[in-house]
């Protein structure tokens, strides 16, 4: 496929250019800054600025697409990572701003230009745990995609509005419209903060004990490229277990007394849940930390 993706070049985006490359994708990276990596070609561009996100989406990706003669080729899809990454970094108008016209205008450019798939980064902040001011249980385990988004801070409540323009836009369009509630990104170079979680486990409560590994983030985009005619869906996208040595008896005990459990759990199983990327989607984990992690 030939695919642009905006925000290429950030944590999470690198590594799922490279997972797509490696799947044989053309990928073009659209960001404020380049990604240097070998067969991923870059745009520079701003998200916020609605011209320009139709412009690239109607752009040359490097100079071999000049020789055919047969003018800009089309894209197949439109992966959208590109965002002010979490809060207190911009100030909290400017991290909405960016984030909620920023998908706007992506999704506008790629719908009116008849793109069918777009798959677009929401959050696990939208269910209102993770930047909330004081602790904030959900209200039920294990969290599942049909738990209330309810956060009180502007980068989880951007992402929850983006939720909402792509599902608009998939109204008017009919296209395959895909939102993924990434947890907390891991790079492979992370594991070593592990056993730190290990001695503290009370540090993952506000990510729900959730973690995604980028390389299966990768897979997860690539699944989502593959399958069809879904039109609007969110899913939750993290990895199959906890990120915490502890079973989830403990876990539960420990930091979760008094919120209702839903179904039986198995004693790893991932309290971010990732059933639906597994059964809707055919995700089948890679990177599981006790792959990379002594204990």
């Amino acid at each position: 496929m030939r695919i642009l993706f905006t925000g290429g070049s950030g944590k999470a985006g690198r590594h799922v250019c490279r997972y797509l490359r490696d799947q044989g994708h053309r990928v073009v990276n659209v960001d404020l800054t380049p990604l240097d990596e070998p067969g991923i070609d870059n745009l520079t561009a701003d998200i916020t600025d609605s011209g320009a996100m139709f412009n690239v989406l109607t752009s040359y990706a490097n100079f071999d697409e000049l020789e055919p003669g047969t003018g800009v080729p089309s894209f197949d899809a439109v992966v959208h990572f590109a965002a002010v990454p979490r809060i207190l970094i911009q100030p909290d108008h400017e991290t909405f701003r960016v984030n909620t016209v920023g998908t706007y205008n992506v999704i506008e450019a790629a719908t009116k230009l008849g793109i069918g798939k777009i798959i677009f980064a929401s959050s696990e902040t939208t269910y209102g745990v993770c930047f909330a001011d004081g602790e904030v249980m959900p209200d039920y385990l294990p969290v599942d995609e049909d738990h209330d988004t309810n956060p009180m801070d502007s980068y989880g409540l951007s992402k929850v509005v983006n939720e909402k323009t792509g599902r608009a836009f998939q109204r008017r369009s009919g296209a395959d419209i895909y939102g993924l509630r990434i947890g907390n990104v891991i790079e492979p170079d992370e594991y070593d903060r592990f056993p730190g979680f290990f001695t503290d486990p009370k540090t993952r409560l506000r990510n729900i004990f959730c973690y995604i590994d980028a390389r299966d983030l990768g897979q997860i985009v690539d699944l989502c490229l593959k399958t069809d005619s879904l039109g609007y869906q969110v899913f939750n996208a993290g990895n199959d277990t906890n990120s915490v040595d502890l079973p989830n008896d403990e876990i539960i005990r420990r930091f979760y007394s008094g919120v209702p459990v839903t179904r039986e759990l198995e004693p790893q199983e991932a309290l971010f849940s990732n059933r639906k990327i597994r059964e809707v989607l055919g995700f089948k984990e890679q990177h599981n930390w006790r792959n990379y992690v002594r204990q």
